[in-house]
């Protein structure tokens, strides 16, 4: 399906700033089909062929109408069993959307629609963005289409909710909702069956949905909620000798469209206000509430967890350089050059693991960029390079991140790939080439020294460095190995790792 910025650049004649107000009216129009019961299609004109933008207040729509954006309602039952996003209508086709364009009022004549076997009721909203100095531009038609099937005498809350839709649908046409200038709201924000509650202009409630109630119930409250002022009760459920939230006064109150959460007696409640701007005054507000004691502890358990992993691979790290420096102690210890040099070769295996775990101990979780890890292995092999080659390894094409169940035997296979390079293979040049693909990882680690004998086999090999290789490379990491004589001298390494999925 084509995403709403395709449909606008491609068959439209918005520019950036209108299809920016359309994203954020997109983000936070499931509030609008909720309080409507009602979907949602967003249509804009067509650009004609071979004409030039409109500039002004709107569009012509001579070549018709595309659906760029649909909603469907979660308080009642849906019109489009199917996806609209693209469809194109004709001029004339659909007359509501054409009235509602060219008169710039909200259309709610017509009787029910029974062409699909369901009675449907349609009304259509012009949406409009604001400019500086009270001018506005007309962007697009929202079409609002209610299920009667079910239609039945409301009650008190179906009867705020249809109130609320109608003041945010006047705020559409106005150009006052979206929020200009606020950040799209999150997925995370209370929706309209968290709990709803209706203020008046003086920030008092009118109505409580029975969620809203029992949330501010949680947070102890014992009287009644309509009539009261919810900012001042809010306050005094939450005081403290700490100072009062600003943030919480301003949205309890219904003054500005912002969140935030209150919190007593163990109870964690979010809020979200949306002040209702209806002919150029406030006429309220709607405040959205959702209790999140459940999601909030759960967070805190996780990043608990996550410290803790954190502060294990600091120790594990702290560890591993402490068995490195006692190996290091005793390799000086040692007159026997075979054995030294073993020795000085499990220093560095150690210290490949232990870069590893230093990187996990500041990520935040158990993925890490492993170019940093590659470049301080390849800097770390580079030091037992004899002063006369004077080889410095070199890095081409990145890494990017990987889950550490990859990290750390990787590591220890480039450290091994590069220092027997390095130490038998006596390389002008040393390179490590990385070349990611959507589901594999292929490294290449070559040389211009002696190369591998004309007899080599990998299966065979009695070196330990190569054996440790294999092991991690096609052992555990389920990946493919291969080494052979370059062409034109040295040594070419080839490994090819899956990575799992995204």
């Amino acid at each position: 399906m084509p995403t709403l910025s395709d449909l606008v650049v491609r068959h439209t004649s918005l520019d950036a700033a209108d299809l920016d107000w359309l994203h954020s009216l997109v983000s936070d129009w499931q509030l609008l089909a909720d309080l409507s019961f009602a979907d949602l299609v967003l249509w804009a004109p067509l650009l004609p062929p071979s004409k030039e933008p409109a500039g002004g207040c709107g569009m012509d729509h001579g070549s018709g109408w595309i659906a760029i954006a649909q909603m469907r309602p979660t308080t009642g039952p849906t019109v489009y069993h199917d996806d609209v996003v693209g469809t194109v209508v004709a001029p004339g086709e659909r007359h509501l959307i054409d009235t509602a364009w060219n008169e710039r009022r909200i259309c709610r004549e017509g009787d029910p629609d029974w062409s699909t076997g369901v009675p449907v009721r349609e009304e259509t909203i012009p949406v409009r963005r604001a400019l500086p100095g009270g001018e506005g531009r007309f962007l697009a038609v929202i079409q609002r289409s209610t299920n009667l099937s079910s239609a039945r005498t409301p009650s008190r809350l179906e009867l705020t909710y249809l109130q609320s839709a109608s003041d945010l649908a006047q705020m559409v046409a106005e150009g006052r909702f979206p929020f200009s200038g606020e950040e799209p709201i999150l997925v995370r924000s209370p929706r309209v069956g968290d709990g709803l509650l209706r203020l008046d202009r003086a920030g008092r409630v009118t109505y409580a949905s029975p969620n809203a109630l029992s949330a501010y119930r949680r947070l102890g409250l014992h009287a009644d909620l309509v009539g009261a002022e919810l900012g001042r009760v809010t306050a005094q459920l939450c005081y403290s000798d700490e100072p009062i939230n600003e943030d919480l006064m301003i949205v309890a109150s219904g003054r500005a469209a912002k969140e935030t959460e209150v919190e007593s007696g163990g109870t964690i409640v979010q809020l979200r206000a949306i002040p209702l701007i209806v002919g150029g005054g406030r006429i309220g507000a709607l405040v959205l509430i959702r209790d999140v004691t459940e999601l909030r502890r759960r967070e805190r358990e996780l990043m608990t967890k996550d410290a803790t992993i954190r502060e294990i691979h600091h120790r594990v790290k702290n560890n591993l350089q402490t068995v490195a420096a006692l190996l290091r102690l005793q390799a000086r210890r040692l007159r026997v050059p075979e054995g030294r040099e073993a020795l000085e070769e499990a220093v560095r295996r150690v210290g490949s693991i232990a870069i590893v775990h230093e990187t996990l101990s500041h990520a935040p979780e158990e993925f890490v960029d492993f170019d940093d890890i590659a470049d301080r292995v390849i800097a770390m092999a580079g030091e037992v390079s004899s002063a006369e080659a004077a080889v410095t390894p070199r890095r081409v094409g990145a890494f990017g991140v990987l889950p550490s169940l990859i990290a750390t035997p990787l590591a220890m296979a480039l450290t091994e790939l590069l220092q027997n390079a390095l130490q038998h293979g006596h390389p002008k040049r040393l390179q490590v080439v990385v070349r990611p693909e959507a589901d594999r990882l292929n490294v290449l680690v070559w040389d211009d020294g002696q190369g591998v004998p004309d007899d080599f086999d990998l299966d065979s090999t009695t070196s330990l460095g190569l054996q440790i290789v294999r092991t991690l490379v096609v052992g555990e990491l389920s990946g493919r190995l291969a080494i052979e004589r370059r062409e034109g001298g040295g040594t070419e390494v080839t490994l090819s790792i899956p990575l799992p999925a995204s």
